[in-house]
């Protein structure tokens, strides 16, 4: 009977470490030549229970006080929450010795209730049901933690709430305190040039430019004694600094000199010589020498700045607007930071709605670009004649900018097409707009697209499809009404992303977007100092690569 029993259980199955196995052991006991069998089973994580030694035999004492049966039934409770029936020991000497301890195993006929161990089996049976409860109650409380933690209810904030990637730790930057000429006598050969004074109190210099003002606002944040942002924290000792910023005004210097007569004059200041100058000081720095300036940071925003030293920085942190000047041995998403321009027309502050958008989509810009740029006027000859699109010619000035807040923020789509370059500061003015984009822009790279899906935000249309008659007209015409407001419900969303004012907005997130690349930064110190002279046919470069040849638009209706 026990070899079938084991041969039942099956009690070597095959399992790894991480399963649960089964296992069974037989203790034989009893008194005189009687004996009895039960079998216990253990539900154990990776091994096997051992062989338990048997029973003390029960004294005529233990057996008044029917110890050997709530001894039993309390063993049985523990394994299957019922108590086992004892079997009858069969007498094969003493009738009277057999008889005796028969009878002091069964159960008494009279039930003491002050005796709690009578109950075992029912108190077995109550903490298990409690065990139980207490389960649920743990799942349920920490399914509603998770919960809303997590997934906010949408009517409660427009603030989109991603499941960020952040930083271990707060990484540690450090500022060159670059000589004056570099930063504040930029501002001051640009005022100079246009008739200016130059900077007369450094506390209330404005900086000049307007797109490209990122290198302004960082460098003001980390001038901020105040600032409290946990993704980077300025130190002022260069020895404990993770990273080191490079605080060159690199697009303002590229337009410091003012372009007359369709000539950029050349007196008094030169861009190419000042970014020559930078690079010469920055040589001389031990902290650039230390690992060839792959723990740097630059702002060159402007699709042309930096341009006479690129390839001398190309190792250090690009924060750029796009790639369309840029070579795949200069810059990747892999190493650099996608920055938004910033806007120029004010931000959309109403609720959204259709009803005071009359027109369908809307353009204002330069017709007549290089390049991919060259698109712009073949859609002006598809577009122009159409009653409920907005498009002219126009360039930059206070009135254009006007008229360009009062268009965008009247209209549902607002036009981006390529440019000199693939991105241009329109784009972001559409978003701060409230105008969905129409994107057609087929090398177009996109800042924090970690955090943002486009598609949610934006229309994507390839340059072949858009240049179709009628094709662009007629995919915008068929969206719904509430296509539109969810396109509009998401720009709310990510609106503070494209606010370089907003303590949480566009600052904050470069920041964060920078701490992450250091990782990176790190891998790529380490494998400079170990790789042997090699031959190479063409630039080792670390890079995403993607052949993927895409879609025609992003609109399904």
């Amino acid at each position: 009977m026990y070899q079938q029993r084991r041969n039942h259980l099956n009690l070597n199955p095959p399992c790894p470490s991480s399963c649960f196995t089964l296992s069974s052991t037989a203790r034989r006991g009893g008194s005189g030549s009687g004996s009895w069998h039960r079998f216990e089973h253990h539900a154990v994580l990776g091994f096997t229970a051992k062989p338990q030694p048997p029973p003390p035999l029960l004294t005529r004492r233990h057996q008044k006080r029917g110890w050997g049966q709530n001894t039993i039934a309390g063993e049985s409770a523990m394994i299957n929450q019922r108590p086992i029936k004892t079997r009858p020991i069969p007498s094969s000497s003493s009738s009277s010795s057999s008889s005796s301890s028969t009878s002091s195993l069964q159960p008494s006929s009279s039930l003491n209730p002050h005796k709690s161990d009578q109950f075992f089996p029912k108190m077995g049976r109550r903490s298990i049901l409690k065990l139980t409860l207490a389960t649920i109650l743990f799942i349920v409380a920490f399914y509603a933690l998770f919960y809303t933690s997590i997934y906010h209810h949408p009517d409660t904030s427009f603030r989109i709430q991603p499941s960020l990637q952040i930083p271990k730790q707060t990484v540690r930057i450090y500022m060159y305190d670059l000589p004056r000429r570099f930063t504040y006598g930029v501002i001051d050969s640009y005022e100079i040039a246009r008739g200016g004074k130059g900077i007369e109190e450094v506390t209330t210099v404005r900086y000049p430019g307007n797109q490209h003002a990122a290198e302004w606002h960082l460098f003001v944040d980390l001038n901020n004694t105040k600032r409290s942002r946990a993704y980077v924290a300025r130190v002022l000792d260069p020895d404990e600094a993770d990273l080191f910023y490079v605080p060159f005004f690199s697009s303002l210097s590229l337009v410091a000199n003012p372009i007359r007569g369709g000539v950029v004059v050349r007196e008094g200041y030169s861009d190419e010589e000042t970014q020559e100058d930078l690079i010469l000081w920055l040589e001389e720095q031990v902290y650039w020498k230390r690992n060839n300036g792959r723990d740097h940071v630059f702002v060159c925003q402007d699709p042309n700045a930096l341009y006479k030293v690129i390839d001398r920085v190309k190792n250090a942190v690009l924060l750029v607007s796009d790639f369309g000047r840029l070579g795949s041995d200069q810059a990747s998403l892999v190493k650099d930071v996608i920055l938004p321009y910033s806007h120029r027309i004010n931000s959309y502050r109403g609720e959204i709605g259709v009803e005071n958008r009359k027109w369908l989509m809307f353009f204002m810009g330069n017709r007549f670009r290089k390049e991919g740029g060259k698109i712009r006027d073949l859609l002006f000859q598809l577009l122009e004649g159409e009653n409920d699109v907005f498009i002219k010619h126009g360039s930059q000035s206070r009135e254009s900018r006007r008229m360009a807040t009062q268009g965008m923020h009247t209209s549902k789509f607002c036009l981006h097409p390529a440019g000199d370059t693939p991105s241009a500061c329109r784009l972001f003015d559409a978003i701060v707009s409230l105008c969905v984009p129409v994107i057609i822009s087929d090398y177009i790279e996109l800042p924090f697209e970690d955090v943002i899906d486009y598609r949610k935000i934006a229309v994507f249309v390839d340059t072949g499809s858009a240049l179709k008659p009628g094709y662009l007209t007629k995919l915008l015409r068929g969206v719904k009404k509430n296509r539109i407001l969810e396109f509009q419900t998401e720009l709310k969303k990510v609106q503070h992303y494209f606010e370089y004012d907003d303590p949480d907005g566009t600052v904050n997130e470069i920041w964060r977007q920078v701490s992450l690349k250091l990782p990176l930064i790190n891998l790529m110190i380490n494998r400079d100092k170990r790789i042997v002279q090699r031959h190479l046919n063409k630039p080792d470069c670390s890079c995403v690569c993607s052949n993927q040849t895409g879609i025609h638009t992003s609109l399904r209706r």
